[in-house]
């Protein structure tokens, strides 16, 4: 195993065992719900007070690491979520659940915000490359582990909460043992929004249609699922084909994206995606034609958020890359946000297979709006074009992930962030000003 992997050990099993307890709360409470016969607007309510409480997240975050530390921030947001979780298990009452799903999201953000400016710092320059790698591919393969869990134990009872909050409970041992050296006190990630919307329109809106596409699908699919017939082993079995297939699949994609046209090859997959989850939508398939369709849609749709992120960082100086990804993290947070929202309403209006019709309606846009020749390469960076990276393009990172990431120039990354900051002052006035500032 190489030695930069097994320097960081300790925060990725930290974050597997986060994403394990993730992936299978929320599939768990989507298959609940529907068990229970609760409407499938509620159900797509609460996953979108988890995406909103993510997003949200990243300023509570960088408040309370400046505050307390790494180590205490990660305990306390852990033992939030913990707490949550178990909170599930004393009430049925969806507007409750409603809440916590939200603080969940908030919590869990604050603790991707720990792991990843501890990668960050700690990781050498020659090392980034392999380091951003592992940790988007220890993220995909957390998700589909926790979808495993229900194909193990099919039964919807108590325990599958449990077991959410012993990984919650468990990830804190890694990060309070560790020997790493503490990273130094973060600062927010600014905003241009303006500038990136003339700039990189394109990607943008295919990182938006990505988020639509995957809120909806972690969201809902499990009752999609349901609703076709599958038994709560079998949807288990449905997701995580899905991930692992979008796992599998960012390296071939990233092959192609270092060597082609990022434009075309997204227009592309938006025509092949709308075909797959038209079929998905309207053909009656049996479970396994069902897990191979889902496959494809897994290899396509988990592959358009990197390589839109690469497309933008394309268009983009390196200066501009940490704001950069504090845009990218809310685009897709926003999409993420309304995907579960509004394709739940559709389901509750025409069925399940309306989910994936209304995935078909997101990627038509795309394919209408995608068109390589808008593309003038007036702003093209220098070192365009940008290597291609994995991403988990489910909103598992932060925007500190531009920071780890080695095509971000760490020295202009640093110099930004010092013209950022107020001029020196008071420790108390420094402290308000830092309480003043919002990330990205």
């Amino acid at each position: 195993m190489p030695r930069s992997i097994m320097a960081f050990s300790s925060l990725y099993f930290a974050t597997l065992l986060m994403l394990v307890g993730s992936g299978l709360l929320g599939t768990y409470l989507g298959l609940r719900l529907a068990a229970e016969g609760v409407n499938e607007i509620w159900i797509g309510l609460l996953m979108t007070g988890y995406y909103v409480g993510l997003v949200g997240g990243a300023s509570v975050g960088h408040r309370l690491i400046a505050k307390v530390g790494h180590i205490r921030a990660f305990v306390a947001s852990a033992g939030v979520v913990t707490a949550s979780v178990l909170g599930h298990a004393m009430t049925d009452d969806v507007q409750i659940w409603f809440v916590l799903r939200i603080i969940v999201g908030v919590a869990m953000m604050c603790q991707y915000m720990v792991l990843e400016s501890w990668l960050n710092e700690q990781a050498e320059p020659h090392q980034r490359g392999m380091v951003f790698a592992s940790y988007m591919s220890v993220t995909f393969l957390g998700l589909a582990m926790g979808q495993g869990v229900l194909t193990l134990m099919p039964e919807l009872d108590l325990s599958h909460l449990l077991i959410v909050s012993m990984c919650f409970s468990l990830c804190l041992v890694p990060v309070a043992v560790t020997n790493r050296i503490h990273p130094a006190p973060l600062h927010p990630a600014p905003m241009k929004v303006r500038v990136f919307l003339q700039r990189i329109p394109l990607a943008l809106t295919t990182v938006a249609v990505s988020g639509l596409l995957l809120g909806s699908f972690y969201g809902m699919a499990p009752v999609f699922a349901t609703g076709v017939g599958l038994a709560t082993s079998e949807v288990g079995i449905f997701m995580a084909v899905t991930i692992g297939a979008g796992l599998v699949a960012q390296w071939p994609a990233g092959w192609l994206s270092d060597r082609l046209d990022r434009t075309r090859m997204i227009q592309v997959n938006a025509i092949v995606l709308t075909g797959v989850v038209l079929v998905i939508a309207l053909v009656p398939l049996p479970p396994f034609g069902l897990l191979v369709t889902t496959a494809l849609f897994g290899m396509l749709a988990f592959t358009l958020y990197p390589i839109a992120v690469a497309l933008a960082n394309d268009h983009v100086d390196p200066e501009d890359r940490v704001a950069l990804s504090a845009m990218l993290l809310v685009t897709f947070g926003l999409g993420a946000s309304f995907g579960p929202l509004l394709g739940s309403v559709s389901m509750k209006l025409l069925g399940p297979q309306m989910l994936y019709v209304f995935m078909a309606l997101c990627t038509l846009a795309l394919v209408l709006f995608i068109r390589p020749e808008r593309v003038t390469g007036e702003h093209l960076s220098e070192d365009a074009p940008i290597h291609f990276l994995p991403a988990g393009g489910n909103l598992v990172t932060s925007s500190l992930s531009a920071a780890m990431d080695p095509r971000v120039d760490e020295q202009q990354v640093e110099e930004q962030m010092r013209d950022d900051q107020p001029a020196q002052g008071s420790a108390a006035d420094q402290d308000e000003d830092q309480d003043d500032h919002r990330p990205g």
